[in-house]
């Protein structure tokens, strides 16, 4: 795609949207973004020039960079997240997901997104993080054989970042080079991408750091569930679980701190309150959508708090 135009516009700051990753904890977002949608009164892609997601998040991203509202996403969610999350099998939930992918997103490229976009992911021979972005003006060197997402699909470099291995297969996808390349979820690398964001915000886009505006949504923080009685019987698969989540809580939290650091005179709002009540007990596989429903709620209430300011960086 050509490059964004408001990548170069001097007149205003650069708006980036960053989403956590979190499975079905997503709904949570979808909740803080559903009062962002409403009181910028418009569709999200025209009021974020740059936009990053990091599993869960990245398919909320990539949809509303693709023009979508967050009510269409939500009702997409409410389709086929419960389906996903309550497979039993890593095959059963990695062939879920693989139809999830395919129906929301078909077979569109990066080409046709509407705004800045990066997709986290995770190489798994290398150990490093593989983005894909659509606009050349996002590459840090190598742009003279720059193509958008790598010539991968939108809908296969999602799915890439929502596999969390070991509860999802990985992914293998293959780049217009030719290229095969096993991906994880890119949970392991950066929950939080919004330090990735600032990168390209700042090194790549060359924005001044007083003249960005950053919106990081997270999932929010819960107690740990009782797991059923099946699961219980199952020691090393409750481990495993509690094992991840907390390596993704562990990661979302210590990228947070080094933006805080590294970043703090780049003007952010932080959204992703904690809630300690027992009936607040979830993790990212929940598919109890009266739970869900509950996680959407808060999400509509953490935005209250931030209202004055978010009405400063986007009004």
């Amino acid at each position: 795609m050509a490059e964004i135009p408001e990548f170069a516009a001097p007149d205003r700051p650069l708006r980036v949207l960053t989403l956590d990753g979190g499975g079905a904890k997503g709904f949570y977002t979808l909740g803080v973004l559903t009062e962002i949608e409403a009181m910028v009164g418009g569709p999200l892609h025209e009021k974020f020039d740059l936009i990053f997601g990091t599993s869960t998040g990245s398919i909320i991203a990539s949809l509303i960079a693709l023009g979508q509202s967050v009510d269409e996403i939500l009702t997409l969610y409410r389709a086929h997240v419960p389906t996903v999350m309550s497979e039993k099998t890593r095959a059963g939930r990695t062939r879920a997901l693989t139809e999830l992918a395919k129906t929301v997103f078909g077979d569109a490229s990066f080409a046709a997104v509407k705004t800045g976009i990066g997709v986290v992911t995770t190489k798994w021979l290398t150990e490093r993080p593989m983005i894909f972005k659509a606009s050349v003006a996002q590459a840090h060197g190598r742009a003279g054989t720059f193509v958008p997402g790598f010539g991968v699909s939108i809908a296969d470099a999602v799915r890439a970042s929502c596999s969390a291995y070991p509860f999802f297969e990985r992914t293998i996808v293959k780049t217009s080079k030719g290229e095969s390349i096993e991906l994880i979820d890119g949970g392991y690398c950066a929950n939080n991408p919004t330090l990735y964001a600032i990168a390209d915000a700042v090194h790549a886009l060359k924005r001044d750091r007083q003249d960005i505006r950053i919106v990081s949504v997270g999932v929010g923080v819960y107690p740990e569930p009782k797991p059923p009685f099946w699961m219980r019987l199952a020691k090393r698969y409750v481990v495993s679980v509690e094992l991840l989540q907390k390596t993704l809580e562990i990661n979302t939290q210590s990228m947070d701190q080094l933006r805080q650091v590294l970043f703090h005179d780049v003007p952010t709002v932080r959204i992703s309150d904690t809630f300690a009540q027992p009936e607040m007990a979830t993790d990212l596989l929940e598919h109890d959508l009266a739970k869900l429903d509950v996680l959407f709620q808060r999400g509509r209430e953490s935005f209250a708090s931030r209202e004055k300011q978010l009405r400063e960086y986007l009004m």
